[in-house]
């Protein structure tokens, strides 16, 4: 438990981090990163996987690039429904999801030796 709630407050930060580097992705505060990173956990969780699964093909042939593309598709459908998180366009979402994986690589790792083994 202690982890999923470690993780869900680094994905906020990492959608405040995103939203000062990409231009074109604003989250208007601390509090609506909270929202839209559950969100984007839920629409992972669900949809993310369903298209993962169906688009894994074009994946292989694209040696992977192809997981941005769906990811920004996602963050799009995050922005529509969270008041206060936008993505002006398909660049900003694309750029934002490469981003937003990079931040949160770069959190887990940080973060590795402290988590709680359950």
């Amino acid at each position: 438990m202690v982890n999923i709630l470690i993780n869900w407050l680094l994905s906020a930060v990492s959608l405040m981090v995103v939203a000062q580097v990409v231009r074109g992705f604003d989250v208007t505060s601390f509090g609506t990163a909270l929202i839209a990173a559950l969100v984007i956990g839920l629409v992972n969780a669900t949809v993310g996987l369903f298209l993962k699964i169906v688009t894994f093909p074009l994946t292989l042939v694209t040696l992977g690039i192809f997981w941005f593309v769906i990811n920004a598709l996602m963050l799009k459908l995050v922005a529509a429904l969270v008041s206060g998180f936008t993505i002006q366009g398909f660049l900003p979402a694309f750029f934002g999801a490469i981003v937003l994986s990079l931040v949160n690589v770069f959190f887990k790792a940080v973060t590795a030796r402290y988590r709680v083994k359950e």
